[in-house]
């Protein structure tokens, strides 16, 4: 009986096959025959085209030469370009002047469809680069640096993604005068057959509205105030209110013919945790005062009462992101993010100076909060959504007789100042009477009472700048037990 010898352990895979990176050489010559043969061939081809993106390095210079020439108003073509490159010593490295004159040759029938070539040349070096982002992405998940977890390769991934997802549409260059007339015109009409005073994302405070036009889409819109103004208030009810209205327009089922459809909001609490948020507005839409409810110290009817908003509110497109000292690069990630997959109409940063700077090396306080502004207007403008981001005042304001806030007050006022479209500020004199009580009794106190109570539930919000508007004050109701803002006009 002979014995089968053992099996080894381990059978070793079968070499790899290397493969070729996507390309199409065919083509690349194709399209730079067709601008040898006929220069005017560049201009009608998608400028978002370069030279790294030929696959072969020859057929990526011959192109570079061809624009640089074109673009100085010169000839490029078979001899012109022979002698560019045998001054420089190229020629030999294209292969001859014999390979310009071929490709010419054999371009003359291709010139229509040179945008083909150059779209197809453009869609292959898309997917070599997602390639390589792939292998970078599978090496640094398996040899990570020493000061990055997972969740920064996954943000470092998804922003190199997203970038290449936008290659070629970030900067679309100049476009015709008629075209921004066409849209500029479409927006007036739009605003005109609606017959209300907001063109932009309404705010649900009248008056304010009023003042604005609503938010509009690519604003930086500042809100700033001294810490228990109410700012953070504020900011929650404008994006509960367009949250609401969004939902309730779903509700309908009659989304596309609603004048206000609302919109999803994304708002970044930097400083209060999602459950703390979500109490707050728990407590607006039932009506029940938030410290109660932290406390514990509700009916049974008002628990049930509020459980029931709760089970109303379970579908409201209002996205809470809570992570603390985020930076701006992984907030403009996040939003865009959130844009692609479910929608955005609507962005809240509480608050700018707790934001990152996604820079290593800083220049100091200003340089940094800069660099934030900048970004929230980039993505502002990129992504065609207001964006409101809150900001603290300097202490500057209490030694002030008058201590309305004023833009000079802003914290790193220069930047913040410049990049914002919209300055508002939250003052309430009331804060600051209640702590000027005088001694009980007096015929001083009795005037003093009766002012804070004539004040306790006003708010004022002073517009310092707006780009494409009037400046002024607007009143609103405000309620400390809610922590809500309503319209004065309504109580009154």
């Amino acid at each position: 009986m002979t014995t089968q010898p053992a099996l080894p352990l381990q059978v070793p895979p079968p070499a790899p096959t290397q493969r070729a990176a996507p390309h199409n050489l065919e083509a690349e010559q194709a399209l730079l025959g067709a601008i040898l043969f006929d220069n005017e061939t560049y201009n009608r081809i998608t400028p978002s085209l370069r030279e790294s993106h030929f696959f072969d390095p020859v057929h990526g210079r011959i192109f570079a030469a061809c624009a640089e020439m074109i673009s100085q108003g010169n000839l490029a073509d078979g001899v012109t370009l022979k002698e560019r490159f045998a001054r420089d010593g190229g020629i030999k490295e294209i292969g001859g002047a014999v390979y310009l004159l071929k490709l010419m040759e054999q371009a003359a029938p291709l010139s229509a469809q040179a945008q083909s070539y150059a779209l197809l040349i453009y869609d292959l070096a898309l997917r070599r680069e997602l390639i390589r982002v792939g292998c970078v992405i599978s090496d640094l998940a398996e040899n990570p640096p020493d000061d990055h977890d997972a969740e920064d390769i996954i943000e470092e991934a998804e922003r190199t993604l997203f970038t290449l997802a936008e290659s070629g549409t970030a900067n679309s260059g100049f476009s015709p005068f008629s075209r921004a007339l066409t849209t500029s015109i479409e927006i007036a009409a739009a605003a005109y057959e609606s017959k209300s005073d907001v063109s932009g994302l309404a705010t649900h405070f009248d008056d304010l509205d009023r003042m604005l036009g609503g938010l509009h889409p690519s604003d930086l819109i500042i809100l700033a105030g001294r810490p228990s103004m109410g700012k953070t208030a504020l900011a929650t009810n404008i994006a509960f209110n367009i949250a609401r209205t969004r939902l309730a327009a779903l509700r309908s089922g009659d989304l596309e013919n609603q004048v206000d459809k609302g919109g999803v909001v994304a708002f970044f609490s930097l400083e209060m945790s999602a459950e703390q948020l979500a109490t707050r507005l728990l407590s607006d839409a039932a009506g029940i005062e938030s410290d109660r409810i932290r406390r514990g110290k509700i009916s049974k009817q008002e628990y049930e009462r509020l459980a029931d908003e709760a089970v109303n509110l379970q579908q409201l497109p209002l996205h809470i992101d809570e992570t603390g000292a985020i930076g701006i690069a992984q907030l403009q990630a996040r939003a865009r993010r959130l844009q692609r997959t479910i929608g955005l109409d609507c962005i809240v940063v509480d608050y700018l100076q707790l934001v990152t700077s996604s820079s290593k090396k800083s220049d100091g306080r200003v340089q940094e909060v800069s660099e934030i502004t900048q970004g929230l207007k980039a993505l502002a403008k990129d992504l065609k959504v207001p964006v409101i981001a809150l900001s603290q005042l300097s202490r500057q304001v209490e030694t002030r007789e008058d201590k309305r806030p004023q833009l000079s007050d802003l914290r790193e006022s220069g930047s913040i100042e410049q990049d914002a479209d919209v300055v508002m500020f939250v003052y309430r004199e009331s804060y600051y009477l209640e702590r000027e009580e005088p001694k009980e009794g007096s015929a001083e106190h009795i005037t003093w009472m009766t002012e804070v109570d004539k004040l306790r539930n006003q708010a004022e919000i002073i517009i310092g700048k707006q780009r494409h508007g009037p400046i002024g004050k607007v009143k609103l109701f405000f309620d400390s037990r809610y922590t809500r803002f309503g319209n004065l006009s309504a109580r009154s």
